[in-house]
C-alpha cells in the first residue's frame, strides 16, 4: 500500500493521470478492462499469496492485449514468468525493473515513458539471469557431478552410487549438494530437489 500510494503521488507530480490503483491481481485485470489505460505499472508480488501474482496478471493481460504497455517492478527476478512477459506481443512496450536498482526518480519516470511509447526497458540483472536460465543448466557441473546425476536419474540410492563409483557415501552426498547448488535448487518444503535435478538432467 505504501509503494502504491508513493507511485500515485510520484506519477501525478510528473503530470501523469492515474486512472486506477488496486491491491490485487484480479482487481488489476478488472481495472484494465474498465479503464483501458495507456500503461500498467505492477509489482510482481500481490495478494493473496505475495508470490508472483502481479507478474502472472501482467502476462495474462499481454496475452489478450499484446500492445498494452506493462512495466513490472520487483525486488528479485521471477524467472518463471519474466521470460513470458518479455516474449509477449512483439516484445515491445514492456519493462522489468528491480526496485533496489532504480537509483533516481527521473530514471523510473523515463523508463515509464519509454515503455508507454512502445519501448523495452529491462534491468541488466534480469537479462543476465534469463540468459543463464537458457543455457544448458548442466554446464556448471564437474564431470564427476554429471556422473552422479546420471546415476540418480537411474534411480540409484546414495549407497548404490557410492559402490558404483567406488567412493564413500559422504563423498556422494557432497557431490549431490554441489549439484543442487549449481542447478539453483534451494531447499523448499513443497518440492523434492532430487527429482527436480533429474528433470533438469533429462531436459538437457
Amino acid at each position: 500500500m505504501l509503494l502504491r500510494d508513493g507511485l500515485i503521488g510520484l506519477l501525478t507530480r510528473y503530470g501523469h493521470e492515474v486512472v486506477a490503483a488496486v491491491g490485487d491481481a484480479e482487481a488489476l485485470v478488472a481495472a484494465v478492462d474498465e479503464h483501458g489505460p495507456d500503461i500498467v505499472v505492477t509489482d510482481v508480488r500481490m495478494p493473496p499469496g505475495f508470490q508472483d501474482e502481479g507478474l502472472h496478471a501482467a502476462v495474462r493481460l499481454r496475452e489478450t492485449r499484446p500492445t498494452l504497455p506493462v512495466l513490472v517492478l520487483s525486488q528479485y527476478v521471477q524467472r518463471r514468468y519474466a521470460a513470458d512477459l518479455l516474449d509477449s506481443g512483439d516484445g515491445t512496450g514492456v519493462g522489468y525493473l528491480l526496485k533496489d536498482r532504480v537509483g533516481q526518480v527521473e530514471q523510473f519516470v523515463d523508463a515509464l515513458i519509454e515503455v508507454a511509447d512502445g519501448g523495452t526497458v529491462v534491468d541488466p540483472e534480469v537479462v543476465r539471469q534469463l540468459l543463464r536460465r537458457r543455457r544448458d543448466p548442466l554446464e556448471r557441473l564437474t564431470p564427476r557431478e554429471r556422473e552422479v546425476l546420471a546415476l540418480i536419474a537411474e534411480g540409484r540410492s546414495n549407497g548404490a552410487i557410492a559402490r558404483e563409483l567406488v567412493v564413500s557415501e559422504a563423498a556422494v552426498g557432497k557431490h549431490i549438494s554441489g549439484i543442487l547448488t549449481k542447478l539453483d535448487l534451494p531447499p523448499a518444503d513443497e518440492t523434492h530437489r532430487r527429482v527436480l535435478a533429474v528433470l533438469a538432467f533429462l531436459r538437457a
